[in-house]
């Protein structure tokens, strides 16, 4: 394998740089780092002294132009930059590993999958449970039918402070992904959004936190149809959370159900019940880890870091063998689409159909 040199993107102060999308390089052999952006003095500087980059940049611009780094790390969390920094990159031929959420609209994600696809730039998301070796191990236990038929999906947000159409677009962003693997391409969505118990109206629209567009609501209850024939169902509920215990996916079947929350190794658990109802069946939830149901997991612990560095090697070996990485541009834009699709169906009052023919922000000009 070549040795790929990284030029890494922050911005101290408007997000930062991530879930250590900046330092999982320095674990990653074959990778290194060469130059550094942020465009906050202080932060830079700390930046280049933490990541023992050669030189510093205050524009990304200019790090891109004269570091001309093979790869690109797009650490800031705020959304507000992401499609520049990302279409910047893939214009000059750089691949690009990157910080969720990918983008604030499917318009924004349509133009950074075009210029990916125009440039044959791989783009890998930093969804830490798509790279889970815990994921095959659920595959194959559902097709082996350890579940029977796959009839619907269900996920919940952390349901914390952001509760509701934040929660949906910083923490929901896993969970749309992970119900675009399990069930296939979605269909279509029926949603509603509320702000205190009332339905939101233009009134309710506000600037979103970290340079999400505008936002409202409190409460998120959506439903999909997937291609699969499933139907998926996601809640959120602010201050409903219990911690962020129930933040994750159940994969309910005819024979049983599958739970797994989020990270690189995250609880996962199977139910052999088709009442779905231990305690009336007698059935216990039986973990899961990447060797099998009830066996000990062998790859230890459950860490954003060790997320990262199977996300960059996966990205390395896509690039090596000129495929796509696991958790793609193209994924990107499904998982955007399915939370806009939340917005435009709540304020078209019914279902909405995909491939969103609106590709905006539902809110950004409702009521004018």
């Amino acid at each position: 394998m070549a040795t790929y040199r990284v030029g890494v993107i922050g911005h101290t102060g408007k997000g930062n740089y991530g879930h250590g999308i900046d330092s999982v390089w320095l674990e990653v052999e074959n990778c290194e780092i060469v130059a550094v952006a942020d465009a906050e003095p202080k932060g830079l500087a700390e930046a280049v002294k933490r990541l023992t980059a050669p030189k510093g940049y205050d524009d990304y611009q200019k790090m891109l132009d004269e570091a001309k780094p093979d790869i690109v790390a797009i650490g800031p969390r705020w959304l507000d930059q992401h499609r520049d920094m990302a279409v910047a990159a893939a214009e000059r031929g750089m691949h690009i590993y990157m910080e969720k959420p990918f983008c604030r609209t499917p318009a924004e994600a349509d133009q950074i999958v075009a210029a990916c696809e125009k440039n044959d730039v791989k783009l890998a998301i930093a969804h830490q449970t798509r790279y889970s070796p815990k994921l095959q191990t659920i595959r194959e236990l559902i097709e082996d039918g350890q579940i029977g038929r796959v009839l619907e999906l269900r996920g919940r947000g952390k349901e914390d402070a952001r509760g509701g159409g934040e929660d949906l677009w910083v923490l929901g962003s896993h969970i749309m992904n992970l119900m675009h693997h399990f069930g296939s391409e979605p269909r279509w969505c029926f949603a509603s959004v509320l702000a205190d118990g009332e339905p939101i109206t233009p009134e309710d629209v506000k600037p979103g936190n970290e340079g999400i567009s505008p936002l409202a609501g409190d409460t998120v209850n959506a439903m999909y149809g997937m291609d699969d024939g499933v139907t998926a169902y996601f809640g959120s509920h602010r201050g409903a959370g219990a911690g962020g215990s129930r933040f994750g996916l159940q994969i309910c079947g005819s024979a049983g159900v599958i739970e797994i929350l989020t990270g690189y190794l995250p609880p996962a658990y199977y139910l052999p019940d088709p009442m779905w109802s231990p305690g009336r069946s007698g059935k216990r939830w039986l973990p899961i880890s990447s060797a099998g149901i009830d066996q000990p997991e062998p790859l230890g612990g459950n860490s954003l870091h060790a997320g990262n560095v199977a996300a960059v090697r996966d990205l390395l070996a896509a690039i090596e063998e000129d495929r796509y990485p696991e958790c793609s541009a193209l994924e990107g834009r499904t998982t955007v689409e399915m939370i806009s699709a939340v917005f435009h169906s709540h304020r078209q009052g019914g279902p909405v159909e995909f491939p969103l023919k609106n590709r905006d922000n539902a809110l950004a000009d409702w009521g004018k």
